[in-house]
């Protein structure tokens, strides 16, 4: 992806459907759309997310679910942290 192609993203054009019609959007994918270069300092915000999301009586665990995805580096494949969120979490 280029330069020009991350700055036409938006929070619609990265939802995702799951199998059962519910929506989501992967973090790492948020991550670019709000500007952010590098994943730990991203993190630092979704773990600042998921106490503002349990402070206000919600189940950081329904907004905030844990996944790995794979990804190809170079000749392998290896698995990295991801979350999957939902839009209450996105916002």
């Amino acid at each position: 992806m280029n330069e020009l192609e991350v700055s036409n993203l938006s929070f619609e054009s990265i939802k995702h459907i799951d199998e059962y019609g519910c929506e989501f959007w992967y973090a790492r994918e948020l991550k670019v759309v709000l500007g952010y270069s590098q994943w730990r300092r991203f993190e630092t915000v979704i773990e600042k997310a998921k106490k503002t999301c349990n402070n206000s009586n919600y189940k950081s665990s329904e907004h905030f679910a844990n996944v790995g995805k794979m990804v190809q580096t170079g000749d392998s494949k290896r698995e990295i942290h991801d979350y999957k969120l939902s839009r209450y979490a996105g916002y």
